[in-house]
């Protein structure tokens, strides 16, 4: 196990709300002991004593009911180093050190290829890691790029492309039900199912993140990413085991069988949209195009959706739909994986069997699955829902990916040729959007998001997807 571990970016947003209280977790579950070393890097012209005051601060914010001795630990851990992180000597100083060390790049992605460069320049000790926030590139030809000059730093074994979604408790328990349930697995398949939704509706708006938010929009910020990983995991072949090899193998499987969209696929499966004015609960929220820090003229996207098909054999012929917005009147975040009918109802004109829909959320963790009974009258149908809160995991999902990355397991994180073929994927929605062949539609703050004027697929039923149903 590795322990020091250097943050590039040690004073920004996702440490402070992520990684230190993450750290703290890993401490008070007794995976971490006196021994690490944490070395924060950033620009602000502070000392270690500085640092470790902020250290404590955020983890008094941020840091729950993480035991005070935990977040004490951590702090003291800590050294301070201001630097550069493009400057050799700045970087050299920030990695120095006995031992190898695990380098956690928590800063904007543009800048990772600088970043990593330069780390090849200065160079690393034997059985070193890197570790890079999501989205991996800006592009295909960009993850290319830093693909190979990864491949120039360490191992691909030492490389942490981090999601954390992927540590999330309900995440892992869709493959959970699907591979533990025999009731469940016979029937996962285009035979059976006819939709799968994908959804992260949130009513959070920019909250002030328009430095990162507005260089990637809704695409790239969650469906080229999050919800990609959602679908491989829905998507994907048994697999023998869960160890890295065997479960990554699968999820490039899925993503390498997602069928390219045309052009005229594009405009006919894909919507856009951006919030405009409007009230979200007892808050007043500004137009995207207004926040602070943004350019109108980059039109960039709050509101994305995709419907997209597998060529495969246990999926050809079902829809996977991926959609998520920002400034929704409601948060709404779940897999939800709709069944067909069935093929003949005896119960004459009663009532309507509405789709089984198994549902699983993943804020907050519970599972639910949307049935059909008989009412209290003869032959009358009533929808019947069964569910269940899961209880959540010991570590945050950060704990985990970082206690992956400290004992050197990379099954969670993504693999080079995985963050390649998820650009494949999304770049045809990039381009066509780019040349303005999909409208950017608008959408008020709290509401339900843009009107669905647009059915996606055949044979569906307005109401029957999850963006019909938000906004009726």
């Amino acid at each position: 196990m590795i322990d020091r571990l250097a943050v590039f970016g040690a004073t920004g947003d996702l440490t402070a709300r992520y990684l230190l209280p993450a750290l703290a977790a890993l401490r008070a579950a007794g995976h971490l002991g006196d021994q690490l070393e944490l070395t924060g890097a950033s620009r602000e012209d502070w000392d270690t004593e500085q640092y470790r005051e902020w250290i404590a601060t955020q983890l008094d914010r941020h840091g729950g009911s993480c035991p005070s001795e935990a977040k004490e630990a951590i702090a003291a851990s800590a050294r301070y180093r201001r630097a550069d992180v493009t400057d050799p000597a700045d970087v050299a100083a920030a990695v120095a050190g006995d031992g190898p060390v695990a380098v956690y790049l928590a800063l904007p992605p543009a800048i990772f290829p600088r970043v990593v460069t330069t780390l090849h320049e200065v160079g690393l000790p034997t059985g070193s890691r890197i570790v890079l926030e999501k989205p991996f590139g800006e592009d295909l030809a960009g993850a290319q790029e830093l693909n190979r000059l990864l491949a120039e730093l360490v191992p691909e074994q030492a490389v942490f492309r981090v999601d954390h979604f992927l540590a999330m408790t309900t995440v892992q328990n869709v493959l959970g039900s699907r591979l533990a349930n025999r009731v469940l697995e016979p029937i996962w398949n285009s035979t059976h199912i006819a939709e799968v939704d994908i959804v992260w509706d949130e009513t959070l708006a920019l909250e002030g993140r328009a430095g990162y938010y507005d260089h990637v929009g809704a695409l790239k910020d969650m469906l080229q990413n999050h919800l990609l990983q959602l679908l491989c995991l829905v998507a994907m072949e048994p697999p023998i085991t869960l160890g890295e090899r065997d479960l990554r193998d699968r999820k490039v499987d899925v993503l390498r069988s997602v069928r390219v969209l045309t052009e005229d696929d594009v405009v006919h499966r894909t919507r856009r949209a951006r919030y405009l004015p409007g009230r979200i609960g007892d808050r007043d929220v500004p137009a995207y195009a207004d926040e602070e820090g943004v350019d109108p003229r980059r039109r960039t996207e709050t509101f994305a959706e995709i419907e997209l098909e597998l060529d495969s054999w246990r999926w050809a012929g079902t829809t996977f739909r991926l959609r998520s917005g920002k400034a929704l009147k409601a948060d709404r975040k779940e897999v939800a994986v709709r069944f067909r009918p069935v093929p003949h109802l005896p119960f004459g004109h009663s009532g309507e069997a509405l789709p089984n829909v198994l549902r699983f959320a993943l804020e907050p963790e519970g599972l639910a699955l949307d049935l059909t009974a008989l009412g209290a009258h003869a032959n009358e149908l009533v929808p019947l829902s069964l569910s269940a809160r899961m209880e959540p995991q010991g570590l945050p999902a950060y704990g985990r990916l970082l206690l992956d990355v400290l004992t050197g397991d990379p099954a969670l994180s993504i693999r080079g040729d995985e963050a390649e073929e998820a650009w494949r994927v999304v770049e045809p929605v990039l381009s066509a959007w780019e040349k303005g062949l999909v409208p950017l539609e608008e959408y008020p703050a709290g509401s339900s998001g843009p009107s669905p004027r647009r059915r996606f697929g055949e044979g569906r039923q307005r109401g029957d997807g999850p963006a019909e149903q938000a906004a009726t």
